[in-house]
């Protein structure tokens, strides 16, 4: 094994790739199945994949296609996902912590209501932080759409925590 396929598989930004399968799938399981099948992907064409200018684009499209195939042959429902509720506050209290995880709980029951693609542009937009191109570049959609496809997906979590009277949580 040569040193330029070990760094090439030192993917710098595999975390967002785990998150991003992970919000797909919907479960652990699923999201390292879908990490196994890229790495080997990489693994298989290295030398194509070491010619890729934006090796992070890539690796999302084919992140994204491999977890979407992974659904549909499982035909699983997308579950909630606890893993993105990781950063805790030092001083919060147990009870105050259990407050905010059921507050997290509701607002994922809401965003995994949305459809898949208004769902996956969210996650991409306001969990990583994507440009509104870059998404339309990973997802294979215009530009467009995204910023539609965001703005109605905004808008209906604003009305489905109105409707359910959500409040804002307030330390």
């Amino acid at each position: 094994m040569s040193t330029d396929k070990l760094t090439a598989l030192d993917l710098p930004f595999k975390d967002k790739l785990y998150r991003f399968a992970l919000n797909i799938v919907g479960n652990t399981f699923d999201a390292e199945d879908v990490m196994q099948e890229l790495l080997i992907k990489i693994w298989t064409r290295i030398d194509q994949f070491n010619e890729i200018q934006n090796k992070e684009a890539w690796c999302m499209t084919v992140t994204r296609n491999l977890a979407i195939d992974k659904t549909r042959s499982r035909k699983v429902q997308t579950q909630d996902i606890t893993e993105f509720h990781h950063l805790k506050d030092k001083e919060i209290t147990p009870d105050r912590e259990l407050e905010r995880n059921e507050r997290f709980d509701r607002i994922m029951n809401i965003v995994n209501e949305l459809p898949e693609k208004q769902r996956m542009i969210v996650h991409l937009r306001d969990v990583e932080g994507y440009s509104y191109q870059e998404i339309a570049d990973m997802t294979d959609n215009t530009l467009d759409f995204v910023k539609v496809s965001l703005h109605r997906a905004r808008k209906a979590l604003k009305e489905a925590l109105l409707k359910r009277n959500f409040k804002r949580y307030e330390e």
